[in-house]
């Protein structure tokens, strides 16, 4: 679990490179998004929470969709309640494109096409509710894990 100090420095870090890497050129403009930091911002709140199956509270605790669901509802936005629900919705995005606030997806079991989600934060990096560390933060291109598993991502509207 992350110290209370260590947690501040892995949120002032994350949403730092969020902040610097949330600009993009649209129509020769550069802008951040604003919800998406946001959404980052409410994700990285919560690190350290321990994972739950079934869970839906930072109180409790949180499984991967739960987590997600609480990241969003911020934002007003109401997501499926199961990962592989998630999948089905909102518009596909290749990983060279992900944007802070995306959905990133993984097959971790064999019985669902997909069977966890996380959310992309920046940088090559994304949070989630793991269950061996609970909301955490990992490498989306992880060699040894994630990487493997990865099976796409989903950018919902805000």
């Amino acid at each position: 679990m992350f110290g209370k100090f260590s947690k501040k420095i892995v949120k002032v870090v994350v949403m730092g490179s969020v902040i610097l890497s949330g600009f993009v050129v649209q129509n020769g403009q550069a802008f951040a998004s604003t919800n998406n930091n946001n959404i980052v911002n409410q994700a990285t709140g919560v690190l350290g929470v321990p994972y739950k199956w079934g869970g839906t509270s930072k109180k409790t605790g949180f499984d991967c969709s739960g987590f997600l669901n609480y990241v969003y509802k911020g934002s007003k936005v109401t997501l499926p309640r199961t990962a592989y629900e998630m999948f089905k919705k909102g518009n596909t995005v290749s990983p060279s494109s992900l944007k802070a606030g995306d959905l990133v997806f993984f097959k971790t079991a064999g019985y669902a096409p997909v069977t966890h989600a996380g959310m992309y934060i920046g940088n090559g990096k994304f949070i989630h509710s793991s269950s061996s560390k609970g909301v955490s933060i990992n490498s989306l291109n992880d060699p040894y894990y994630w990487g493997k598993r990865f099976v796409g991502a989903k950018r919902i509207l805000l």
